[in-house]
């Protein structure tokens, strides 16, 4: 059983179609949990003026009857309400020249795709690299990784999210469900209320500066069974494909497992989890390696750490060039946000769900959500032990 998706669509275009395919029937999955996360994607304080205009219209073409997957390949559709007003520009069929004359990116941005992506496919002007390499996509990326969340959940698996970092004000992580619980309706991704005014200072600090922060924050997954993944091929390892795709995901310069980069610095003895027995099979006390040993899962909490950067787009803009003219000037300015960095973290959970459905579904296999369901766990049973 494999499970994948694609999309297509541009940023400003008439709208993103996501197809899912390979998903077991009898999974239950309701519209308004899409729209939900859709809703916290779009959520930060710091966002720009595009998120008040942005309604991700949702609508189903397929793979759902009655609330419940049929096992054909899901068709979801997201409508861009800005459609009209950039339909001159980018319609498929019959662009008005001057529109797209007036429209043009000649002033690439350092730091976004629009340089190279003209290198690339021999474009004369950014639009067509940057309207499909905008974060716009990541839309579509939480309606397929939102299906895949659902899915975990009926097999037990919970994925949570939660910033730690801001601007260089770095915070704890999450220590009780409820601050997990809390992140997760926290308009920027905030565990605990007091931490979140340092935050609204230093992104108000940057805006009024014409800049743009970055940050950090932490994806969890819980409930997993020891297994998920492989080590008896590269491409199989658990590890590398969570952190790929978390790396995937705009903006995001580095991804780290468990304590990850603190473990460099320390000596073997320190830096493992030992196994004690326990009442029924064994447990362990630490949990440094993130919940991944040998490219599977290890049983333990899943934990990803993710650093990302300033986004491009500067109110202040860094200098370039003109792809006309070859001369220098100042970068081209389009709509953007001061910080994404909670917008980021949401993405960021849809794909490390997606990416461990994945897993699961190549696991325990079925056409069926029941057999699925029960396949996983049986697989639970064989790793379990005391924690």
């Amino acid at each position: 059983m494999t499970l994948r998706f694609l999309t297509s669509g541009e940023s400003h275009g008439r709208g993103y179609l996501t197809v899912l395919e390979g998903f077991p029937s009898g999974l239950a999955v309701s519209l308004e949990r899409l729209r939900e996360e859709l809703a916290r994607r779009r959520r930060g304080y710091g966002r720009g003026a595009r998120m008040g205009l942005e309604r991700d219209v949702l609508a189903c073409w397929g793979g759902l009857r009655d609330g419940l997957t049929t096992g054909a390949p899901l068709g979801f559709v997201l409508e861009n309400t800005e459609w009209e007003q950039w339909r001159p520009v980018l319609d498929p069929q019959g662009v008005d020249p001057e529109q797209a004359e007036v429209r043009g990116v000649y002033r690439p941005r350092p730091g976004h795709g629009d340089l190279t992506g003209c290198l690339k496919y021999g474009h004369g002007e950014a639009r067509n690299a940057l309207e499909r390499a905008s974060a716009r996509s990541t839309a579509a990326w939480t309606v397929a990784g939102t299906v895949a969340r659902i899915l975990l959940e009926g097999l037990g698996v919970r994925v949570r999210g939660a910033v730690t970092g801001l601007g260089g004000v770095e915070i704890s992580p999450p220590e009780t469900e409820d601050q997990w619980l809390r992140a997760r309706g926290s308009e920027l991704g905030c565990p605990r209320e007091e931490d979140e005014a340092p935050w609204r200072r230093r992104v108000d600090q940057a805006r009024e500066g014409g800049q743009t922060l970055g940050g950090t924050f932490l994806v969890s997954l819980t409930g997993l069974p020891p297994g998920l993944g492989s080590f008896a091929e590269w491409d199989r390892r658990l590890d590398g494909r969570l952190t790929g795709a978390l790396m995937a995901v705009p903006g995001i310069k580095g991804v780290e497992v468990g304590e990850g980069f603190r473990l460099a610095a320390l000596e073997g003895g320190q830096a493992h989890d030992e196994i004690f027995p326990a009442p029924g099979g064994f447990c362990r006390r630490t949990n440094r390696a993130g919940g991944l040993e040998g490219g599977m899962t290890n049983g333990e909490e899943v934990l990803l750490r993710c650093a990302m950067k300033p986004i491009p787009t500067l109110g202040r803009p860094l200098r370039t060039l003109d792809l006309r003219t070859h001369e220098a000037v100042e970068a081209q300015v389009e709509r953007g946000d001061v910080c994404a960095v909670p917008s980021a973290c949401v993405v960021a959970e849809a794909l490390a769900a997606w990416t461990m459905a994945c897993a699961a579904a190549e696991c325990c296999g079925g056409d069926r959500m029941e057999e699925l369901a029960g396949r996983f766990e049986e697989l639970r049973e064989r790793g379990r032990w005391e924690r």
